[in-house]
């Protein structure tokens, strides 16, 4: 006889969506915390893919880290200053009868959303993906464009 061992939550299903959501995120960052960057997803929930945010003179520039997906398989969008990133992650099913011990790689749909500085021009936005990573290079106005000031030294 084999039993399965499952995570006690007993407040799950008992908190609204957005605290539930919440919650999920501390629990990942106390876990990050106490056992390292190692992420824990339970099949069907929810997962998250980790982004860098950078920023060059001329550039915004968010990279996704979204391993083993078609690039079909992926929407982004801009609108009223927020860059949304979704997409859906199927698991791989094969007809091998095989006990898995440990699963740690995350399936499930995602959406990533980042609220953009003003000053970003939407009409000329570039993504591109390789390796697993999605990048997002967008373009900055000449206005938002930082200007350097030459510090006079006597």
């Amino acid at each position: 006889m084999t039993r399965d061992l499952t995570i006690w939550r007993p407040f799950k299903g008992l908190v609204p969506f957005g605290l539930e959501q919440m919650k999920r995120e501390m629990d990942r960052l106390w876990d990050s915390f106490i056992n390292g960057p190692r992420r824990r997803v339970e099949v069907g929930e929810i997962w998250y893919p980790s982004l860098d945010v950078a920023e060059t003179k001329d550039d915004l520039i968010i990279k996704a880290e979204i391993p083993g997906m078609e690039p079909k398989d992926i929407d982004i969008s801009l609108s009223d200053g927020i860059l949304t990133i979704k997409g859906e992650k199927r698991q791989e099913r094969e007809e091998k009868a095989e006990d898995y011990h440990l699963i740690e790689r995350s399936f499930g749909s995602f959406t990533r959303s980042v609220q953009l500085p003003k000053g970003i021009q939407s009409d000329k936005v570039n993504a591109s993906y390789k390796n697993g990573i999605l990048k997002v290079v967008l373009p900055k106005t000449e206005e938002a464009k930082k200007k350097e000031i030459k510090i006079k030294v006597e």
